[in-house]
């Protein structure tokens, strides 16, 4: 009997305004229900960083909006897969879970120029954790 249930992703940065944002954006633009999708800050801003707003938006995903969330152990505890980017030792280890650490660039502080090319590899590491956890289903 194949498994019907979800993976379950939640991605960690230090204020949840940028990488965890885009990346938690783009899994759930581009896996739609076949993934439960989270994501959290170590120390979390009051608000999305506008220029990954606006580079979001270039794109086609509307992050408007969303609001950066505190992480908790709950959070991390309910997926199947963390993925860190830049929150160091801040973001709980909990046995039977799948870490990952995604070296990028931090976007605070920076323009939609700037912005851009970090958005551009998120997506591109999206699409192959996409391919990997929650592959489209084949005719």
């Amino acid at each position: 009997m194949p498994d019907t249930t979800a993976s379950s992703v939640l991605f960690v940065c230090v204020h949840n305004a940028g990488r965890s944002q885009m990346a938690a954006a783009f899994l759930t633009h581009l896996a739609g229900d076949r993934v439960q999708v989270r994501s959290a800050g170590s120390v979390p801003a009051d608000t999305v960083n506008p220029a990954v707003v606006e580079a979001m938006a270039e794109v086609g995903v509307d992050i408007a909006a969303e609001v950066p969330k505190v992480l908790t152990t709950d959070a991390v505890q309910a997926s199947d897969v963390v993925i860190t980017m830049g929150c160091g030792d801040t973001c709980p280890v909990l046995p039977g879970k799948r870490y990952l650490d995604w070296d990028l660039p931090d976007p605070a502080g920076r323009g939609v120029a700037a912005v851009r090319p970090i958005r551009d590899e998120i997506e591109k590491r999206i699409r192959g954790l996409v391919d990997e956890i929650a592959p489209a289903a084949r005719p």
